[in-house]
């Protein structure tokens, strides 16, 4: 038969290797070729491309319309993000065109749009990316073959909003049986609210039980997908992370300065699609015996663009000072007084005995800029300051007193 003569069809995206698949995002361009390999000669009427991108949602609920009578209501919607078309072989109207045997190969290229969603698979839904070829022949069914590409859009955490510390406070009066066992309240702050996968989040959180029954404090990192179609919300949680402290008396207080919270390889947040979001939370609890839990959430976004080393490092050591002084953990320095002037210090008599000390060296015509003496200056002018020691190393001796910088 025709179709046997087909022995490979398919797409292929340059820049992949054995193993690894290249990875995309709004705005650049996708470039490949369709393999297509044949054992003889065949007829081909054309040859077509489609690259699409969608997000699609679906999900069902139970519904009840009476006492004996139950139906299935289901939710559905998409979005296109991504629509490209092409055709790679084109003969004609009603043409055809003859390929030999052996291997050819059809180029092709597209450039995404400027904003896109990231690749995800859900419960509910999906957001995906794919290109299909189809190749189409006189009296034989068509033959197609599917590639799937993925997106990345970037989140840069690196932006003041994502840079600014969170924080929130919760209290709740614990009861059993309607009787009041005290008060607990719980305070919980973390530094910035983006960060990205790997990294640590380090909370600081104080925990007060006033009740007469020891309590359990707890972290954890949740994810929410939420998907929306025709006006209703689907929602599922997800624990990513967590971690648990030690129980916490009755009448005594509890300090979290720090407990750190890695979190794990997750996908970062999406945040701008019309049909599905991705959302994560911190979320510090306290476990009450005999009553509902006390919860206090912190808004986290998940990026894809580590914090920079040198562009934000202002104001996340800035916003970090503050940080630890509403939480007591540090004090900010008084501001120094101004050093005394050079005169001051020294006398003019030492001052004009150094300089009838250097003026035989300058005055010397052998002496150049590449000599030993500016060689050491040089030297000494790009060493490392030295560590910081609260003993002077070398003591001054008792003979002599050592000279007072301030009067």
């Amino acid at each position: 038969m025709l179709f046997d003569k087909v022995k490979a069809f398919v797409v292929l995206l340059d820049g992949a290797s054995a193993g690894s698949e290249p990875v995309f995002s709004g705005g650049q361009a996708v470039a490949g070729r369709v393999l297509l390999e044949l054992a003889g000669p065949a007829r081909v009427s054309s040859l077509k491309l489609r690259a699409r991108g969608r997000a699609h949602v679906h999900w069902t609920e139970s519904r009840s319309a009476g006492s004996s009578t139950a139906y299935t209501q289901s939710y559905s919607e998409r979005v296109e993000v991504v629509s490209h078309r092409a055709t790679l072989v084109a003969p004609g109207t009603g043409e055809t065109t003859t390929l030999p045997p052996g291997r050819h190969e059809f180029p092709f290229s597209f450039q995404l749009p400027p904003t896109l969603v990231t690749s995800f698979e859900g419960k509910h839904g999906s957001v995906r990316y794919c290109i299909k070829a189809t190749l189409h022949r006189p009296w034989v069914p068509a033959r197609r073959t599917r590639k799937v590409f993925t997106v990345i859009e970037p989140v840069d955490i690196n932006t003041p909003a994502l840079l600014a510390p969170q924080a929130g406070a919760r209290e709740k009066i614990a009861r059993s049986w309607y009787s009041n066992r005290g008060l607990v309240s719980l305070s919980a702050k973390i530094d910035r609210k983006g960060y990205t996968p790997g990294e640590v989040i380090p909370v600081f959180a104080e925990i007060d039980n006033g009740s007469t029954r020891p309590v359990l404090p707890r972290a954890a990192v949740v994810q929410t997908q939420t998907f929306m179609a025709r006006g209703a919300r689907k929602q599922k949680r997800a624990v990513v992370a967590s971690l648990s402290g030690e129980p916490v008396g009755p009448g005594r207080r509890a300090l979290w300065q720090g407990r750190a919270l890695r979190i794990p390889p997750v996908g970062p947040s999406i945040l701008h699609c019309r049909v599905l979001h991705v959302d994560y939370a911190l979320k510090v609890c306290v476990d009450i015996p005999g009553s509902s839990k006390l919860l206090l959430e912190l808004p986290l976004v998940i990026g894809t663009i580590p914090l920079h080393p040198f562009g934000s490092r202002s104001s996340s050591v800035g916003s970090h000072a503050s940080f630890l002084m509403d939480w007591g953990l540090g004090i900010l320095p008084e501001r120094p007084e101004a050093p005394p002037e050079y005169s001051e210090v020294v006398p003019d008599e030492e001052v004009a005995a150094m300089e009838q000390s250097l003026l035989p060296l300058l005055q010397d015509s052998d002496m150049s800029m590449e000599g030993p003496f500016f060689a050491y200056i040089q030297e000494f002018r790009y060493r490392p300051p030295p560590l910081y020691s609260e003993e002077d190393p070398n003591p001054p001796s008792e003979a002599r007193r050592p000279r007072c910088m301030t009067c």
